[in-house]
């Protein structure tokens, strides 16, 4: 009886009696081709052409590969065709440029994976179709969210699916990086059980670790109904007298410090800072809440007026009366609450106190 080949990796499987002197040649041949399935690693080019991968009996062939990698510039869509019939995982690189085009590894009867440029796939293929695992990330890019840190699951096992969700065993979601189709990235922390509020902390074995989130840009971090335990807020002191017109950069601080003497009075213009407008960073029905702490020594002065955005408005001052003077040999405290109620339209409340 003649032998017969294995259905995926295409072995010689010889029959007792067969193959007289030959076994330990066609033994070290099979060998071999484990070897390649296991260990294999080709360069196929895809330029040109679509490629039909091969997987030939008892010979070295490169649809036996574990890995490959596909290069070359793509001059048009292409695919990379696997036997049908041959169950096996493969690991596939690409290394293409594609110009637009895409390219796609699959059966030749089935269906297949769509390769994302510049990444590893890990694919299996089932006899009909190819299907993708999922696909390995270079973590050292700088433009992609990066998980690090420990994810408490309370021992559960760690769950990532095709949406790049992640959820544990009993499928409580705990944590999902989604791309939409306009490359915004989005972050989202949940937790399905009922009163158990998902939390974010800071880990470490230092005493005190802080935790910073941090918008992008003048993007803002935003807070659902909260409850807030302590927070501080950012005060820029400088040895700078009032006097002229001052810009108060609501992005740079939440007080103002002035410690030198008020010379002159002054027009207070309230903005983003020297490149954001307030009406850039504030929604309408958004209010913002600053303070501006202004040095008087023995002769005082006021802030005469009030800009946003270098346009001139009218406060509401706490009592009905705008300051006419300010408070010798004092620390005059002006706060202002600025409320926009529509496109490059405030609302402010104002209040002078004095302490000294």
């Amino acid at each position: 009886m003649a032998s017969s080949y294995s259905t995926d990796l295409k072995l010689e499987l010889m029959v007792t009696g067969e193959n007289s002197g030959t076994w330990g040649d066609k033994t070290n041949t099979n060998l071999n081709l484990v070897q390649q399935a296991i260990a294999g690693f080709e360069a196929i080019d895809v330029a040109s052409s679509d490629v039909t991968l091969a997987m030939t009996n008892a010979t070295l062939s490169n649809a036996r590969n574990a890995v490959l990698k596909l290069t070359g510039t793509l001059a048009g869509t292409r695919q990379v065709l696997v036997p049908d019939g041959i169950e096996k995982t493969y690991i596939v690189q690409d290394s293409t440029t594609r110009s637009g085009n895409t390219l796609t590894f699959k059966t030749v009867s089935g269906s297949g994976v769509t390769i994302v440029e510049g990444k590893t796939h890990i694919i299996y293929v089932d006899g009909t179709n190819a299907v993708d695992v999922f696909f390995l990330k270079d973590l050292s890019e700088d433009t992609s969210p990066q998980l690090g840190g420990n994810l408490d699951t309370n021992d559960n096992n760690i769950i990532i699916d095709d949406n790049h969700h992640i959820t544990d065993e009993n499928n409580n979601e705990q944590l999902t990086f989604q791309t939409t189709a306009s490359a915004v990235n989005n972050t989202q922390l949940t937790n399905a059980a009922t009163g158990n509020a998902p939390e974010i902390a800071a880990i470490g074995g230092d005493t005190n670790v802080d935790l910073n989130v941090n918008a992008k840009g003048t993007g803002r971090v935003t807070l659902g109904p909260a409850k807030i335990q302590q927070t501080t807020e950012k005060v820029t002191t400088e040895a700078t007298a009032a006097t002229g017109t001052v810009n108060y950069d609501v992005l740079t601080q939440a007080v103002w410090n002035f410690t030198t003497n008020a010379s002159g009075n002054w027009t207070l213009n309230i903005r983003g800072d020297g490149s954001t407008a307030l009406n850039a960073i504030m929604d309408t029905g958004e209010s913002i809440t600053i303070a501006h702490i202004v040095k008087q020594g023995g002769t005082p002065y006021y802030n005469s007026a009030v800009q946003i955005d270098g346009s001139s408005v009218t406060p509401e001052y706490l009592g009905g009366s705008a300051p006419s003077a300010g408070n010798a040999n004092s620390l005059d405290v002006y706060t202002y609450t600025v409320v926009k109620t529509g496109d490059a339209t405030f609302t402010v409340l104002a209040a002078l106190s004095q302490y000294a």
